[in-house]
C-alpha cells in the first residue's frame, strides 16, 4: 500500500500516490482539450448559422445519450476490466475528435454533421465519464485520501474550464476551429500514456446479468435518501443554470459585440469560480459540514463537483460504477434538456429573458433545498440513508 508524504499540504495528499499521480498528469491534458474543443465546436456552430436554437440542439444531442445511455452504460462497466476499457475510449474519443477536424478543414461540414459527430461524442462520454470516476478509488492507496483525490479531480477539471475556454479563443482567432479540434485529439494520448503506466489492482467487478447488476444500482440510488436528494438536486441545477453555457456564442457575439475570445474569457470566468469552489473542497477531510456547502452551492450555481464528490466517497466500491453513471447521466442529460430548452426559448424572448427565467425557476428550488438541509447533514454525517422512506416529499 501507498504511504503518503508527510511534506505534501494535506489539500495536495492524494497525489503522494503514485497511480493517482499518472492518471492526474494524463487527465489535465486531456480535459484541457476537451474544453478546447468544446468552446470551438460551439463557435463553429455559432459563426456558421447564427441560430440560438441550434446551439441548443447541438448540446442537447452531445448530452442526451448520457442520459438514455448512462445508466446502462455503469451496469456494464462494473462487469469489465475498467482500465482496459477506458485507454479504449480514449481511442474512440481521439478518433471522433480527428475526424471533426478533417471535416471541418476541407469544408465539408454542415448542421447534420455536426449533429451526427455531436451525437457520436455522447455516446462515448456515456462510458467515458462513469469509467474514469469509479477507477480513481482504485489509484489511491488509502480509503482516507479518496475525498481528497476526488476534490482534486474536481479542481482539474474546474482549472482546465478555467485555462481552456481563453486559450480556445486565442487559438480560434490565430488558426481555425479544425486546428482547435485536432488538438483534442491528441490530448487523449497523454491520458492513455498516464493508463499504460499505472500499477493497481483492479477493482472487483459485479456478477449476474446485466438487468441485474442494472437493478442493484436502481434500488441503492432509489433507497438512500441522501444520493436520491444529491441527484435531484444536480437535475435541477443543470436543468436551469447550467444551460447557460448553450447561451454564451449569443452573449459574446451580438450582445457584447465580441468575437471568439470574447466567448474564450467569458466562459473562463465561469470556470474560475467554480475552480474556487473546489479549491475549498480539496481542504476539506469529511462530509461534515457540507450539506450547507452543497445547499449554498445551488444558490450560486456551482453545486456539480459538490455533488459529484459526495456520491462517489459514499458510495460502495462495488457499485461506484453504477452510481457514478446515474450521476453523470443526470448532469450531462439534465444539461442537454436545459441546453436544448434555453436556445429554444432564447430564439423566442432573448438570452437576457430566458436567463432570467431560468433563474428565476432556480430560486424556488433553492427555497424548497433549505427546508432538507438539516436532515441531508444528518444523513451525511451519521451514514443514515433512511432507506425505507418514501421519495421527497
Amino acid at each position: 500500500m501507498t504511504r503518503p508524504s508527510s511534506r505534501l499540504p494535506a489539500s495536495l495528499r492524494a497525489l503522494a500516490h503514485r497511480n493517482f499521480r499518472f492518471y492526474f498528469a494524463g487527465q489535465a491534458v486531456s480535459i484541457l482539450g476537451s474544453w478546447i474543443q468544446q468552446v470551438s465546436l460551439s463557435w463553429l456552430v455559432y459563426r456558421l448559422t447564427g441560430s440560438s436554437a441550434l446551439l441548443g440542439v447541438t448540446a442537447f444531442c452531445a448530452l442526451i445519450p448520457q442520459l438514455v445511455v448512462g445508466p446502462l452504460a455503469g451496469a456494464w462497466i462494473d462487469r469489465q476490466d475498467k482500465k482496459k476499457w477506458l485507454i479504449g475510449v480514449q481511442a474512440l474519443l481521439a478518433l471522433q475528435a480527428f475526424v471533426l477536424a478533417i471535416l471541418t478543414w476541407t469544408g465539408l461540414i454542415g448542421t447534420g454533421l455536426i449533429i451526427a459527430m455531436s451525437l457520436a461524442l455522447g455516446v462515448l462520454n456515456s462510458f467515458d465519464t462513469p469509467l474514469r470516476q469509479s477507477l480513481i478509488n482504485s489509484f489511491v492507496g488509502r480509503i482516507e485520501d479518496l475525498p481528497n483525490a476526488l476534490a482534486l479531480n474536481a479542481m482539474l477539471f474546474n482549472a482546465s474550464r478555467f485555462i481552456g475556454p481563453p486559450l480556445a479563443g486565442l487559438l480560434l482567432g490565430l488558426t481555425s476551429e479544425a486546428l482547435c479540434f485536432a488538438i483534442n485529439g491528441l490530448s487523449f494520448v497523454a491520458l492513455v500514456i498516464g493508463l499504460l503506466r499505472i500499477e493497481s489492482r483492479p477493482p472487483a467487478r459485479a456478477t449476474g446479468s446485466m438487468g441485474e447488476v442494472f437493478k442493484e444500482g436502481l434500488a441503492y440510488v432509489r433507497h438512500t435518501w441522501p444520493v436520491r436528494t444529491l441527484i435531484l438536486t444536480l437535475a435541477m441545477v443543470n436543468l436551469t443554470a447550467s444551460a447557460y453555457a448553450v447561451l454564451l456564442p449569443v452573449f459574446a457575439r451580438d450582445i457584447f459585440g465580441g468575437d471568439a475570445a470574447t466567448l474564450g474569457v467569458i466562459w473562463g470566468a465561469a470556470g474560475c469560480g467554480a475552480f474556487l469552489g473546489t479549491v475549498f473542497l480539496a481542504h476539506q477531510r469529511g462530509h461534515a459540514g457540507l450539506a450547507g456547502t452543497v445547499v449554498v452551492g445551488s444558490a450560486i450555481s456551482a453545486l456539480s463537483v459538490a455533488v459529484f464528490a459526495l456520491l462517489q466517497s459514499m458510495a460502495p466500491e462495488a457499485l461506484r460504477g453504477r452510481v457514478v453513471s446515474f450521476f453523470s447521466s443526470t448532469r450531462f442529460g439534465f444539461d442537454a434538456l436545459g441546453g436544448l430548452v434555453a436556445g429554444l426559448v432564447a430564439a423566442w424572448l432573448g438570452a437576457r429573458y430566458t436567463l432570467l427565467l431560468e433563474g428565476l425557476v432556480l430560486a424556488g428550488f433553492v427555497g424548497f433545498l433549505l427546508t432538507r438541509r438539516h436532515r441531508l447533514r444528518a444523513a451525511l454525517v451519521e451514514g443514515e440513508g433512511a432507506s425505507g422512506e418514501s421519495d421527497l416529499r
